[in-house]
């Protein structure tokens, strides 16, 4: 009975141990991956020179300019260190070189995945994002696990620029280009003849996309297509007596929103466009098909004129109202 009485005590004081050690493990490695930025900013100008002892303005990439970002606002107690995103990077400090005679790197490093900064290799998008996240939470940004781009692979250093003193993402004007390095189809179709102001920063591709993630299609700031569209298109929006049910469900039925050929913004011409739903008997006085061409086609009798529903603003000659009518005598769209 003593014997077992023994045994049971040494098995609890072992498993006693353990426990008393995992959380001091944790504690340490929280220590070595987390660093809370100081609060005044002589004690971060001490903590950075620690970096920018080497990483000065003979750096290829612009180090120093980080002081002009507002992550370098020293005197905001919301700012970072160089420590707080790239970790004490202790190995880094010590100088020791691997048996290539390279430096080891600091604890992350950023970057885009498909290259390396200087000689090293950037940390996985996820543990980029990471350390963004544990700052910049919540809000437009809570959506980013499991969004479109974040299940793709793009880090957030894939399109904000920290170093730099402006952040071309953030820039009205500039934003569209940062967008444009991947969405290489969506230049083109702002380069057509029907697009949206986007060279004079009117509409820019945050105005209609949430690129940390949304509830809706394609990253839209709204749920559907239609509401986003109505952020800007009010008058669109209704509730109408009479509704076309193409404008109600979506409207990119009818419209490219990036671009088009055809003003304004159509996926195609009338009535060909509107032929795509309404593809059945017309009660016009003359064929489509055989009279679109007049008296040169020989369509037509002689003296005869071409079908209006091809001439002018084809359909739209007749049915002006095709987002919705409130007319009691509107029920085709006519008024």
């Amino acid at each position: 009975m003593k014997q077992k009485t023994w045994w049971s005590v040494a098995v609890c004081g072992v498993l006693l141990a353990l426990l008393g050690l995992v959380p001091a493990a944790q504690a340490q490695e929280e220590d070595t991956t987390v660093v809370t930025p100081p609060a005044t900013a002589q004690e971060k100008m001490k903590q950075m020179t620690v970096c920018t002892t080497c990483h000065d303005e003979t750096e290829k990439k612009p180090i120093l300019a980080f002081f002009q970002h507002p992550h370098g606002s020293l005197g905001d107690p919301r700012t970072p260190v160089c420590q707080t995103c790239h970790g004490e990077s202790k190995k880094h400090l010590d100088g020791a070189q691997t048996p290539d005679g390279v430096r080891p790197p600091p604890d992350r490093v950023f970057g885009r995945t498909r290259t390396s900064t200087a000689q090293y290799e950037p940390a996985s998008p996820q543990v980029q994002s990471e350390v963004c996240l544990s700052c910049h939470k919540g809000s437009l940004r809570m959506r980013w696990p499991g969004s479109q781009h974040e299940s793709n692979d793009v880090a957030c250093t894939n399109c904000h620029l920290n170093h730099n003193p402006v952040d071309s993402v953030r820039d009205r004007l500039e934003q569209p280009s940062v967008c444009f390095t991947c969405h290489k189809e969506k230049r083109a179709e702002f380069n057509k003849i029907s697009h949206m102001p986007l060279e004079n920063g009117k509409v820019i591709c945050s105005d209609c996309h949430n690129p940390h993630g949304s509830p809706g299609p394609k990253l839209l700031v709204k749920n559907t297509v239609t509401e986003t569209c109505f952020t800007c298109h009010a008058d669109k929006r209704g509730p109408f007596l009479w509704e076309h049910q193409a404008a109600t469900e979506d409207c990119t039925n009818c419209h490219n929103p990036h671009g088009s050929n055809i003003t304004p913004l159509l996926k195609d011409r009338p009535p060909f466009l509107c032929e795509s739903c309404h593809n059945g008997p017309h009660n016009s006085v003359t064929a489509t098909g055989s009279s679109a061409g007049g008296i040169q086609s020989g369509g037509v009798a002689a003296g005869g004129n071409p079908s209006v529903m091809v001439t002018g603003r084809a359909c739209l000659n007749c049915h002006v109202m095709v987002h919705g009518s409130n007319s009691p005598a509107g029920a085709f769209l006519h008024r």
